[in-house]
């Protein structure tokens, strides 16, 4: 199973899942996708799953911990030890070390899975290490900054006690004192601190965020997410409706959204799954709003709802990263209309290429959707346009390629 490539163009890609689950998991395999077309031999390590997508490394990939699974109480708390601090994933990493060894490893999401055990295996072997921050785990123990649906940062300044004191974790004492106790040992083992050589961020917004949390700006470095524009279609005819597409989660603020559709009285279809759909059906008959349910939707037919929209809209009440979807609606040459919050904003032009309304203000976005429905359909695509015509040149994968070789190129000598 040993490659011909030399090491210095080996790539060790790690991520807890090995299919397309979310947002993450598109920029993982992205990722690795672009460093093979560059040449490089790419290695992945990852966890077992149903769904993973086939590889010759699969081998070494840990036994599976998916929760919310009926389990005793002992694999319980063999789980609960994984979580924290997995011997199984350090022990199958170090073996594929010793069979592939690899010039950088760039890991992705591998919290509660793989662990940031991983990281003490790689910094011992003297592989330089880069993870890629999708949320703001390395700051807020339970990821989100977000508390019964508002933004909190309580846990700023080393008070992580209050990830257990406001059962921040699915409302559970237990799960919040999983949580706790992994945070604690994570930062006196310097896991994460000390482990990493640097940590790439998506947005300048998380950037500031982890600086203001006590991380040091020179282990930061900010490299934007990408889509290739060549792959996304912009002749489409415009219907009459928005759209949001993504999770249906409480988060993203939906209900806000919904509220806003009913008084502007525009059309809306949601575009996702999750675990707010059926109180959201209970709001929609509430509110008599125009809001259609379309399910989880995917390539070709998810581009093409997207792309006959007036707007994507993103109303999301939490500290959003990155959106790639963002990205995508500008691909597709539609406007985005966005929540100033969290780096949403970096990534939406007043005026220019969409617009933005305050976070969780119903009036303020129902006044932006009529706003953006009045416009011609010629000026929204204009917008679009100049959407795509920005991403095409800061958010490409070009872009990308160079800020991440130069970053590899420094780390590796």
């Amino acid at each position: 199973m040993s490659s011909p490539h030399p090491a210095e163009k080996r790539l060790l890609a790690i991520n807890n899942y090995f299919y397309r689950r979310g947002g993450a998991e598109a920029v993982f395999f992205d990722h690795m996708a672009m460093f093979s077309q560059l040449g490089w031999d790419v290695v992945p390590f990852a966890m077992q799953h149903e769904n993973n997508a086939p590889s010759p490394w699969s081998g070494y990939f840990v036994s599976e911990i998916e929760y919310g699974r009926q389990t005793g109480p002992l694999r319980k708390l063999a789980q609960a030890a994984s979580v924290i601090y997995s011997v199984e994933a350090q022990r199958n990493l170090g073996r594929l070390i010793e069979q592939a060894r690899p010039a950088i490893a760039h890991a992705h999401n591998v919290y509660h899975h793989l662990s940031p055990a991983i990281f003490s295996t790689l910094k011992s072997a003297g592989i330089p290490v880069v993870m890629t921050a999708h949320d703001l785990k390395l700051a807020c123990p339970s990821y989100k900054m977000l508390r019964a649906g508002k933004v909190c940062e309580d846990c700023k300044g080393g008070r992580i006690h209050n990830v257990l004191r406001h059962r921040c974790v699915k409302d559970s004492v237990a799960l919040s004192g999983l949580v706790l106790v992994e945070t604690m040992v994570h930062r006196a083992l310097g896991l994460y601190r000390d482990k990493l050589d640097r940590v790439v961020v998506p947005s300048r917004f998380y950037l500031e965020k982890l600086v203001e949390w006590g991380w040091p700006r020179e282990k930061l470095v900010y490299i934007p997410n990408f889509v290739d524009v060549q792959g996304f279609r912009t002749d489409w005819d415009e219907a009459d409706y928005f759209v949001f597409a993504g999770r249906l989660a409480p988060e993203k603020g939906l209900a806000t959204l919904i509220e806003a559709t009913a008084l502007a009285g525009q059309r809306l279809v949601l575009a996702g799954s999750g675990p707010e759909e059926a109180a959201l059906r209970e709001l929609v008959a509430r509110t008599d709003a125009d809001v259609t349910f379309a399910g989880h939707l995917s390539g070709h037919e998810l581009h093409r709802l997207i792309g006959r929209a007036k707007a994507l809209v993103l109303p999301s009440e939490w500290y959003e990263n990155a959106p790639i979807s963002v990205l995508e609606a500008y691909a597709l040459g539609r406007p985005v209309l966005g929540a100033a919050i969290g780096g949403i904003p970096e990534m939406v032009r007043e005026g220019e290429t969409g617009m933005l309304s305050a976070a969780g203000d119903v009036q303020g976005l129902a006044s932006k959707l009529a706003a953006l429905a009045a416009l011609s359909g010629a000026e929204r695509r204009r917008m679009g346009l100049a959407g795509r015509d920005w991403i095409a040149r800061e958010f490409s994968a070009a872009a990308y390629q160079e800020r991440t070789l130069a970053l590899y190129s420094a780390l590796s000598g």
